[in-house]
């Protein structure tokens, strides 16, 4: 007999309820974009690199989930769309262990935040 249960939850309703850890993330985004000459191996710009790219997607769901609630004719969910879709173009890109990548991966993150920012001001 099996002790745990399988949760099926096709439209992500629940993860819809839970907020993000954004302290964490924010902190690696910030360490990670004042680098200038760092010196990490491949291994370690990968392993960050899919902690950005997990958390970029989870964070871009947010944000679609927030401008869908929105008026049609709110322009703010305009502003969401693209950047929704580039960071669809961004993601759709292989990870690769290097400085440039994780920080790529950075900026999107702080792009995403700061347009999630702009959908809950007025919420």
């Amino acid at each position: 007999m099996s002790s745990h249960t399988v949760l099926h939850d096709p439209h992500g309703l629940i993860e819809a309820q839970l907020p993000l850890d954004r302290t964490p993330y924010e902190t690696l985004v910030a360490t990670v974009l004042a680098w200038t000459s760092p010196t990490l191996t491949a291994c370690d710009y990968e392993q960050i690199a899919l902690q950005l790219t997990g958390h970029a997607r989870a964070l871009a769901a947010d944000v679609a989930r927030r401008a869908a609630a929105l008026p049609k004719n709110d322009g703010r969910g305009a502003l969401a769309d693209v950047i929704l879709r580039e960071t669809n173009r961004r993601l759709s890109v292989p990870a690769v262990g290097t400085a440039q990548c994780v920080q790529n991966r950075a900026r999107l993150i702080r792009a995403l935040y700061a347009r999630l920012d702009r959908l809950t001001d007025s919420l």
